[in-house]
């Protein structure tokens, strides 16, 4: 498992190396790298991942690494919500639409 992540940070490096190719991924795709996430073809990440949305227009799953410091906003006990409703307490956390805040309480 060690193996494979290393292998797909060094292949996540390799595509931020290449600036014009990234611009005609679909826009699914580009939030799962933005949130240094993998695109699997099955349904199921495998471990130590996580499904975080999808990619390549939802053919694909966007699996991020739980092992890393980018853990979804549920994993950290936390709830996503829009940017126009106010937090009584901000979390860190990822949410699957980038512009939305992770909270404790409302």
């Amino acid at each position: 498992v060690k193996l494979f992540a290393c292998f797909m940070a060094l292949l996540f490096f390799l595509l931020q190396a290449v600036p014009g190719k990234c611009l005609g991924l679909p826009k699914d795709t580009l939030r799962c790298v933005g949130y240094h996430g993998f695109c699997f073809r099955s349904k199921s990440c495998p471990e130590p991942f996580a499904a975080f949305g999808t990619c390549s227009r939802r053919q694909k799953t966007c699996c991020i690494d739980t092992t890393s410091n980018f853990h979804t906003c549920q994993d950290e006990g936390g709830h996503c919500v829009a940017p126009e409703i106010k937090c009584l307490q901000e979390q860190v956390g990822l949410c699957p639409h980038r512009e939305w805040k992770c909270c404790t309480e409302v």
